[in-house]
């Protein structure tokens, strides 16, 4: 299993729409196979940087997603959106894998 963790650097006077893209990847992304864990937009701290996260199976499920979501209706829009709005100012995935578990998972009654 791997982790992808997408962070967005945004346009801050532009949330409400990176909050509508996230809205509609959250429909989308589990749709086309991946499971999504969330998006997270700026609360405190810094403005410009926003988060979102889902898992894959591997890099090989992770192209097939990727082509399902390229063809998604919903997918293409909200590419689209992105483009027209111009609120993503820059995008870097990451591909973690878990090498460690919750505390709670270790502690068996």
């Amino acid at each position: 299993m791997l982790t992808c963790i997408i962070q967005y650097q945004i346009d801050p006077t532009k949330r409400e729409h990176f909050a509508q893209y996230a809205q509609n990847w959250g429909q989308a992304i589990p749709r086309c196979g991946a499971d999504l864990i969330g998006y997270y937009a700026p609360c405190e701290g810094s403005t410009t940087l926003a988060y979102g996260i889902y898992n894959v199976d591997s890099l090989a499920d992770y192209e097939q997603y990727r082509k399902r979501l390229s063809n998604d209706p919903l997918g293409k829009e909200n590419y689209e959106f992105a483009q027209k709005e111009k609120f993503l100012l820059r995008e870097d995935r990451t591909f973690l894998k878990q090498v460690s578990f919750p505390h709670s998972e270790l502690i068996k009654p």
